[in-house]
């Protein structure tokens, strides 16, 4: 059984995708980010960057892992799936899955900060990280031309991306001219594990097709938050 501390954003949704693509037992353990629950003592046991998600493997000695991707890597690693066995399939996972990690994920989160959260409207920065992201998602593109999935085989690499890249419209970035990307969406969408991996937990909006009028009332509940340096919402980097 494993436990998993997470919370409705794209790097909680990782994790509990994953969780239910392997059909893996699992409790959640939904943490109150607004009240700044990951911060506590307890919390900073399991992830001492006092963020979500993170998980906590009771049939291997309560061993504790943080960062979303480590925690991809680990469930994949612990079951042989959704990666590959030899080694040059493990670097094309590897590196997509760094790809969202070290781009997707911070160029989206800043422009979600920037366009949604912060209290005043800097251009520059909006189009700066709207910018790098709207780069990325023509790399996606491009490379899905002709792979129907990242790296093979479906895996932890579709994951992690796909987790982000489908609330592309809460960072301001449109995909209506990337048809590759836009048919890897929809696909991953459709499959049952991911539908579920939503629901745990569930996002007070669904920020891949928010109204405006919803957006906004979302986005000024969340930003006091930013203005009071706490970060812990879609896009703030957890």
């Amino acid at each position: 059984m494993i436990d998993l501390y997470s919370a409705a954003t794209p790097n909680g949704h990782k994790i509990s995708i994953a969780l239910e693509e392997l059909q893996l037992p699992y409790t959640l353990h939904s943490l109150d980010l607004q009240q700044n629950t990951q911060k506590q003592d307890w919390f900073l046991a399991i992830n001492p960057n006092g963020r979500i998600p993170a998980i906590v493997d009771r049939a291997a000695d309560n061993f504790a892992v943080f960062e979303s991707g480590a925690i991809l890597l680990y469930l994949a690693e612990k079951t042989g799936k959704l990666m590959p066995s030899d080694p040059k399939g493990r670097s094309l996972v590897t590196q997509w899955l760094m790809f969202q990690m070290g781009g997707i994920g911070p160029m989206m989160g800043q422009a979600n900060v920037f366009f949604r959260y912060f209290p005043e409207k800097i251009q520059a920065a909006i189009d700066r990280y709207q910018g790098e992201s709207k780069r990325l998602f023509r790399v996606l593109d491009r490379h899905l031309a002709s792979h129907e999935y990242l790296a093979g085989d479906y895996s932890i690499a579709d994951i992690a991306n796909w987790a982000w890249v489908r609330t592309h419209n809460w960072s301001g970035v449109a995909i209506d001219d990337l048809p590759h990307l836009q048919r890897w969406v929809e696909q991953i969408r459709q499959r049952p594990a991911v539908q579920l991996g939503l629901l745990q937990p569930p996002s007070e909006r669904d920020l891949s097709r928010a109204s405006a009028d919803s957006a906004e009332r979302y986005a000024a509940a969340v930003r006091s938050m930013v203005e009071t340096g706490q970060s812990g919402k879609p896009g703030a980097g957890v």
